[in-house]
């Protein structure tokens, strides 16, 4: 069953369900929880008292009061005074996952007011949605049903015993944003050999089918009708075809907004190709693909005044004898000619293509999304993503829809001098400039594909999916970008608001 939320006019105390999770700031018992702490005993004023619990950031207790809430869980926000919306969804997540750990079907949540700060009601109400859904996440359908098998967690009230309009106002944005989260990482999760660029395709035509939106889809005939002759070339050691997909959200008139996302079902890295340890992973290889398809689900829900266009080259890349061998030399549905230095730098050739089809859309501007180097790996880590690109304006606002989401990016430069990386011998340019700034030469080849439009493109290797688990989340996919383009395109919705009044 589908995972949902919703707001609920109602406090803490009272509210009967199996698992009421409380979330609280350091410090003593808020006073607003006397009435609960009262029904429970004085369980939880008796936890602060003896230092079991204080609030810290993911720090839980769980008590089994009697009353009508069956257990009560209190989670930690941390400092009072450095209350965020980030803050908020972690917390929220934290619940959530503790939840579903614990195998109830359904819970509430509540957030005590003295902890809000400067948070408003309609921003906690989006972040609590957020993080409910992401803590909530699980991806069991490819196992047996064990024979103790709990059941899923289905649905988690939000109470709100004031400001319910506000929060339900925010509720309603952070509850769509989550559901395209949730839609990337399942598809994110599936194995190589059922996310076949195929399976993406039928995946967008049902999206675009349910929510209204135009999708096309274009075949290997039809890829080479267009001449994008370098995702044909990554595609051509594989039996699986590769697809080119379009859809388009019409929420507006005028120059859309154009997100591409990276589409490589599996990558073997081809005739240069990775080590056999945790190649596994290499499923992930189309993460931007999936945040785009996640942003898609929230357009649906939303449908904000804007327009949006998202393009997705998708194709495995494997080694054959009929793949793209190291030193050959394609053309890109641009015109200029690539040199193939190393067919495991593939994500940024099916790119290429994409970039160079977002022109006919005459883009306000094109934000592209990929898993594309290790080298953001060492840059940045696990904690944020790189972001570069040809207009600084463009950049910023990246980057500040990325904070507010809490996907953070970096700004990593693309400064001329790193040009000559890639400059090649016998083509107009070659796809590899070697170890050294990897991600930024990366970067520098795609720029060599943009025209005539704002462009930042997000490398998003360190951050699609984590092999940690914590109080948040599980191992695996996290939908890393669905929350930042969310973010980013409905900012833009709201800045064509403000212009027209």
């Amino acid at each position: 069953m589908p995972f949902e939320t919703a707001v609920v006019p109602a406090g803490p105390a009272g509210f009967e369900t199996p698992l009421l999770a409380v979330a609280v700031a350091r410090g003593g018992l808020p006073s607003s929880l006397a009435s609960l702490d009262k029904g429970t005993g004085g369980a939880l004023g008796r936890l602060f008292a003896a230092g079991d619990f204080s609030g810290k950031k993911d720090e839980t207790a769980l008590v089994y009061p009697p009353g009508p809430a069956a257990r009560v869980l209190l989670v930690g926000l941390g400092k009072g005074e450095e209350m965020s919306r980030a803050s908020l969804r972690r917390a929220a997540a934290a619940a959530a996952k503790r939840a579903r750990a614990l195998g109830v079907a359904r819970a509430a949540f509540h957030v005590v007011p003295e902890a809000l700060g400067p948070v408003s009601p309609r921003e906690a109400g989006q972040a609590i949605a957020e993080g409910l859904a992401h803590g909530a996440w699980q991806y069991n359908e490819m196992k047996r049903p064990a024979d103790d098998q709990k059941p899923p967690l289905t649905r988690i009230d939000v109470l709100a015993p004031a400001d319910t309009d506000a929060l339900t106002a925010g509720h309603r944005v952070g509850a769509a944003i989550g559901a395209g989260q949730t839609l990337a990482r399942g598809i994110q999760v599936l194995p190589g050999n059922v996310c076949t660029p195929s399976y993406v395709a039928r995946t967008a035509e049902e999206i675009a089918a349910r929510h209204g939106f135009a999708a096309t889809v274009l075949d290997k005939a039809a890829i080479t009708k267009e001449g994008m002759g370098a995702l044909l070339a990554v595609a051509q050691g594989s039996a699986e075809e590769p697809r080119f997909v379009a859809l388009e959200y019409a929420g507006a008139e005028g120059a859309p907004v154009v997100l591409v996302g990276k589409g490589v079902t599996f990558d073997t890295g081809g005739i240069s190709i990775k080590p056999a340890q945790n190649m596994e992973d290499m499923k992930y290889d189309m993460s931007g693909a999936a945040a785009v398809l996640g942003t898609f689900e929230m357009l649906g829900r939303l449908r904000p005044s804007v327009r949006v266009v998202g393009l997705i080259p998708t194709t495995e890349n494997m080694p054959s004898g009929t793949a793209v061998k190291p030193g050959d030399v394609i053309t890109s549905l641009s015109g200029k000619t690539i040199e193939v230095i190393n067919t495991d730098a593939e994500g940024r050739l099916i790119l290429c293509d994409a970039l160079t089809y977002a022109r006919r859309y005459q883009p306000a501007c094109v934000l592209d999304i990929a898993t594309l180097t290790g080298a953001i790996v060492v840059a940045l880590g696990h904690t944020a993503s790189g972001v570069m690109g040809t207009d600084d304006r463009l950049i910023e606002d990246v980057r500040q829809a990325g904070e507010r989401a809490g996907e953070r990016v970096w700004p990593l430069p693309l400064w001329d001098d790193y040009r000559d990386l890639m400059k090649s011998d016998i083509a107009d340019v070659k796809n590899s400039g070697g170890r050294p700034a990897g991600s930024i030469s990366a970067g520098w080849f795609l720029r060599e594909f943009v025209d005539g439009f704002p462009w930042a493109h997000l490398d998003i290797a360190g951050t699609a999916y984590t092999d940690r688990e914590d109080a948040t989340r599980v191992k695996g996919p996290t939908g890393f970008g669905v929350r930042l383009f969310s973010e980013f395109v409905l900012s833009r919705q709201a800045a064509a608001g403000a212009a027209a009044r």
